[in-house]
């Protein structure tokens, strides 16, 4: 057996779906990991009719239950982008964002779609521990401005504060200005949904959207640090060195303490990553291709200083692989949720266990999977 067990949650080309992508994971108060993603139906693209799907799984991860349907778009749009997280009270809160059938990313920025067929956020609630999954509930108003024209929140799983406050990473795109289509990169910005009750209602949080070209935030992630703060961690396509940022926040993510700035020490391609504060032993994870120019070589990295330095801690292999969520499955273990295959990164969406004892600072290299 390998000492890192892994299995396949989702294959491409079953279950009615062309693909599997976006994977989102949490475990629930009774020890149950959610594993969502959007069933892509007609291809693999970003628009389309795409539905939200769930698997759960109540040995660690180990075998998963059948698929389930969390949300589908009425009209055969796109539910995507999921951002799940678990309350103090067992409940699961789950947020998404749709779009109508004919929109797309493009169409989109450039302003080319009425209202309904935009980006609109919903949210969900189950108290079954995922068992059922009641109608989503619309929350567009209270947490997007008017003029913002793309819009995304995570992927990935939320935060649960210690407060009891959940926070969404959330992303956004700006009208252009002079001869700018709005598809350029550098009217991306970053922003945070907040919530003070459990998911009931919600409010904007920061908002990092300055279209200087420097650093322009996209697919955010974020976890607590033992001091309090919140670590926000970004997918970013602009000048700045490398193709992440990183910011904090002491005050639960209504603002940042500076705004998001060049975190050149995780080198990799421009893809969604997931960061995890894992105590014990006390490391900051960052989970993402490692590869410098290709979705590929799918490896989580650990910080002793809460950010500012990284080291390699865990490669899972040299393969084609995108976009990951990590998850603390229990006292031993650190979980993994990723894309990849062994021809391109969106064959499969794999569930793998690591050692928490492999992320210690004086931990000997890693085994040969």
């Amino acid at each position: 057996m390998t000492p890192y067990p892994t299995s396949v949650v989702y294959r491409a080309a079953t279950e009615g779906y062309h693909t599997f992508r976006i994977p989102a994971v949490v475990v629930t108060g009774a020890g149950t990991l959610l594993a969502f993603a959007e069933g892509r139906r007609g291809s693999a693209g970003d628009s389309g009719h795409i539905d939200l799907v769930l698997r759960r799984s109540g040995d660690g991860g180990l075998t998963w239950g059948p698929l389930q349907v969390v949300a589908t778009e009425p009209r055969r749009g796109t539910v995507g982008n999921p951002a799940p997280v678990v309350l103090d009270d067992g409940r699961i809160v789950l947020v998404t964002v749709r779009q109508g059938p004919s929109a797309t990313e493009e169409k989109i920025r450039r302003g080319q779609v009425q209202a309904a067929e935009g980006r609109r956020v919903f949210v969900q609630v189950s108290a079954d521990d995922g068992v059922t999954w009641p109608a989503p509930r619309e929350i567009t108003g209270s947490v997007r401005r008017p003029e913002w024209r793309w819009y995304a929140t995570g992927p990935g799983h939320a935060v649960r504060l210690r407060s009891g406050r959940v926070v969404v990473p959330g992303n956004h795109s700006l009208p252009p200005t002079g001869t700018d289509n709005g598809t350029e990169g550098k009217y991306n910005g970053g922003h945070a949904l907040l919530s003070d009750d459990g998911g009931r209602t919600w409010r904007i949080g920061y908002v990092d959207d300055n279209p200087d070209g420097y650093v322009n935030v996209n697919e955010t992630t974020a976890t607590e640090l033992p001091d309090g703060r919140l670590y926000l961690n970004a997918r970013t396509d602009s000048a700045a060195p490398g193709t992440r940022a990183d910011a904090c926040s002491s005050d639960g993510g209504q603002r940042l303490d500076l705004p998001f700035r060049p975190q050149a020490g995780l080198a990799g391609p421009v893809v969604e990553g997931s960061v995890l504060w894992c105590e014990p032993p006390g490391v900051l994870l960052f989970s993402g291709p490692a590869a410098p120019d290709a979705r590929a070589l799918m490896t989580v990295r650990a910080s002793d200083d809460l950010g500012v330095t990284w080291r390699s801690a865990h490669t899972v292999s040299g393969l084609p692989a995108a976009y990951s969520d990590l998850v603390r499955v229990d006292d031993d273990t650190v979980g993994l949720l990723f894309e990849t295959g062994d021809f391109g990164p969106y064959e499969s969406i794999v569930f793998r266990r690591i050692p928490v004892a492999e992320f210690r600072a004086n931990a000997a290299g890693p085994f040969l999977a």
